[in-house]
């Protein structure tokens, strides 16, 4: 089940209304979201040596492909060091069952290029959160060439196997303002983590006019929808413009700790052709320089 939502239609606040009354839910109250990440849940289940102690493992994959320019990129770290802080973040928190989410942060451009800039950290209050946001904004900005996402989703995946912090929900948040032009298709990734029972959520970056001399496409939060997202809940949040950085990240990290999931069914990408080819990136990459 995917959806993609518009930041001003997202009614945080009822969401996750609530929240407190939920803490120190015992696993059997644990049912509905069993369901969204059955696998994953059942497996914590029957080993006796592990149990939850996070609402959610979330790795935030970010992209300093060359396409973003420094402006870019400074909004993007200040965007997540605002969002794990903000009062709509610590409510979120609170909804949970536990209480308290897992989080680290990596960047990425090729398919050999990812680097960890926030190995993983608890945050379960404003204690945690400010000390990971403080975390986040003192490494210097940096990019790199190519955009493999499918390279950062390869990169997530065993991440969750080094993370002490258990959770009920493993979610993988892929930020990137182009399609993939490197390593392995990414659909081939998204296929193998949502294998895993990982789900991934997209932040589409489309901030920039067109232009013909870059790897920009129209319609790449489609792009995302039909060829990078997956898993139960699966949703994507589109910046589309420098304005809203902080508050599109601050929505999609909410929802993705609230574990807010759209009532509307979508129909999977398995089920039609998508709406933008998923090579596109390599295709492009391939006319331009013939490699």
């Amino acid at each position: 089940m995917r959806w993609c939502i518009s930041i001003g239609a997202v009614l945080i606040a009822g969401a996750i209304a609530g929240g407190d009354a939920a803490r120190g839910a015992a696993p059997e109250q644990f049912a509905g979201l069993t369901q969204q990440n059955s696998a994953h849940y059942q497996d914590l289940a029957q080993r006796k040596d592990v149990s939850p102690v996070v609402d959610v493992e979330l790795v935030l994959a970010v992209d300093i492909s060359y396409s973003m320019d420094l402006d870019e990129l400074a909004l993007q770290r200040e965007g997540y060091a605002l969002a794990v802080t903000s009062p709509e973040f610590m409510r979120a928190l609170k909804s949970g069952p536990i209480g308290k989410v897992a989080i680290t942060l990596f960047e990425w451009a090729a398919s050999s290029d990812q680097k960890v800039i926030i190995p993983w950290r608890v945050i379960d209050g404003p204690e945690s959160a400010g000390a990971v946001a403080a975390e986040i904004l003192k490494s210097p900005l940096r990019r790199a060439s190519r955009t493999s996402i499918s390279g950062a989703i390869n990169y997530a995946m065993p991440l969750f196997d080094e993370n002490p912090y258990k959770g009920i929900r493993r979610v993988i948040d892929v930020s990137g303002d182009g399609p993939n032009n490197n390593g392995v298709p990414v659909t081939v990734a998204r296929d193998a983590a949502l294998e895993k029972g990982i789900t991934i959520n997209g932040l589409p970056i489309m901030v920039k006019e067109l232009n013909a001399a870059t790897m920009d496409i129209p319609n790449l939060d489609l792009y995302y929808e039909d060829c990078v997202i997956g898993g139960p809940g699966s949703f994507v949040v589109s910046i589309k413009s420098k304005e809203k950085f902080a508050e599109a990240i601050r929505t999609k990290l909410v929802l993705e700790v609230a574990h807010v999931v759209p009532e509307r069914p979508v129909v999977p990408v398995a089920n039609r052709e998508p709406r933008v080819p998923c090579l596109i990136g390599e295709q492009i990459w391939q006319d331009r320089w013939g490699r």
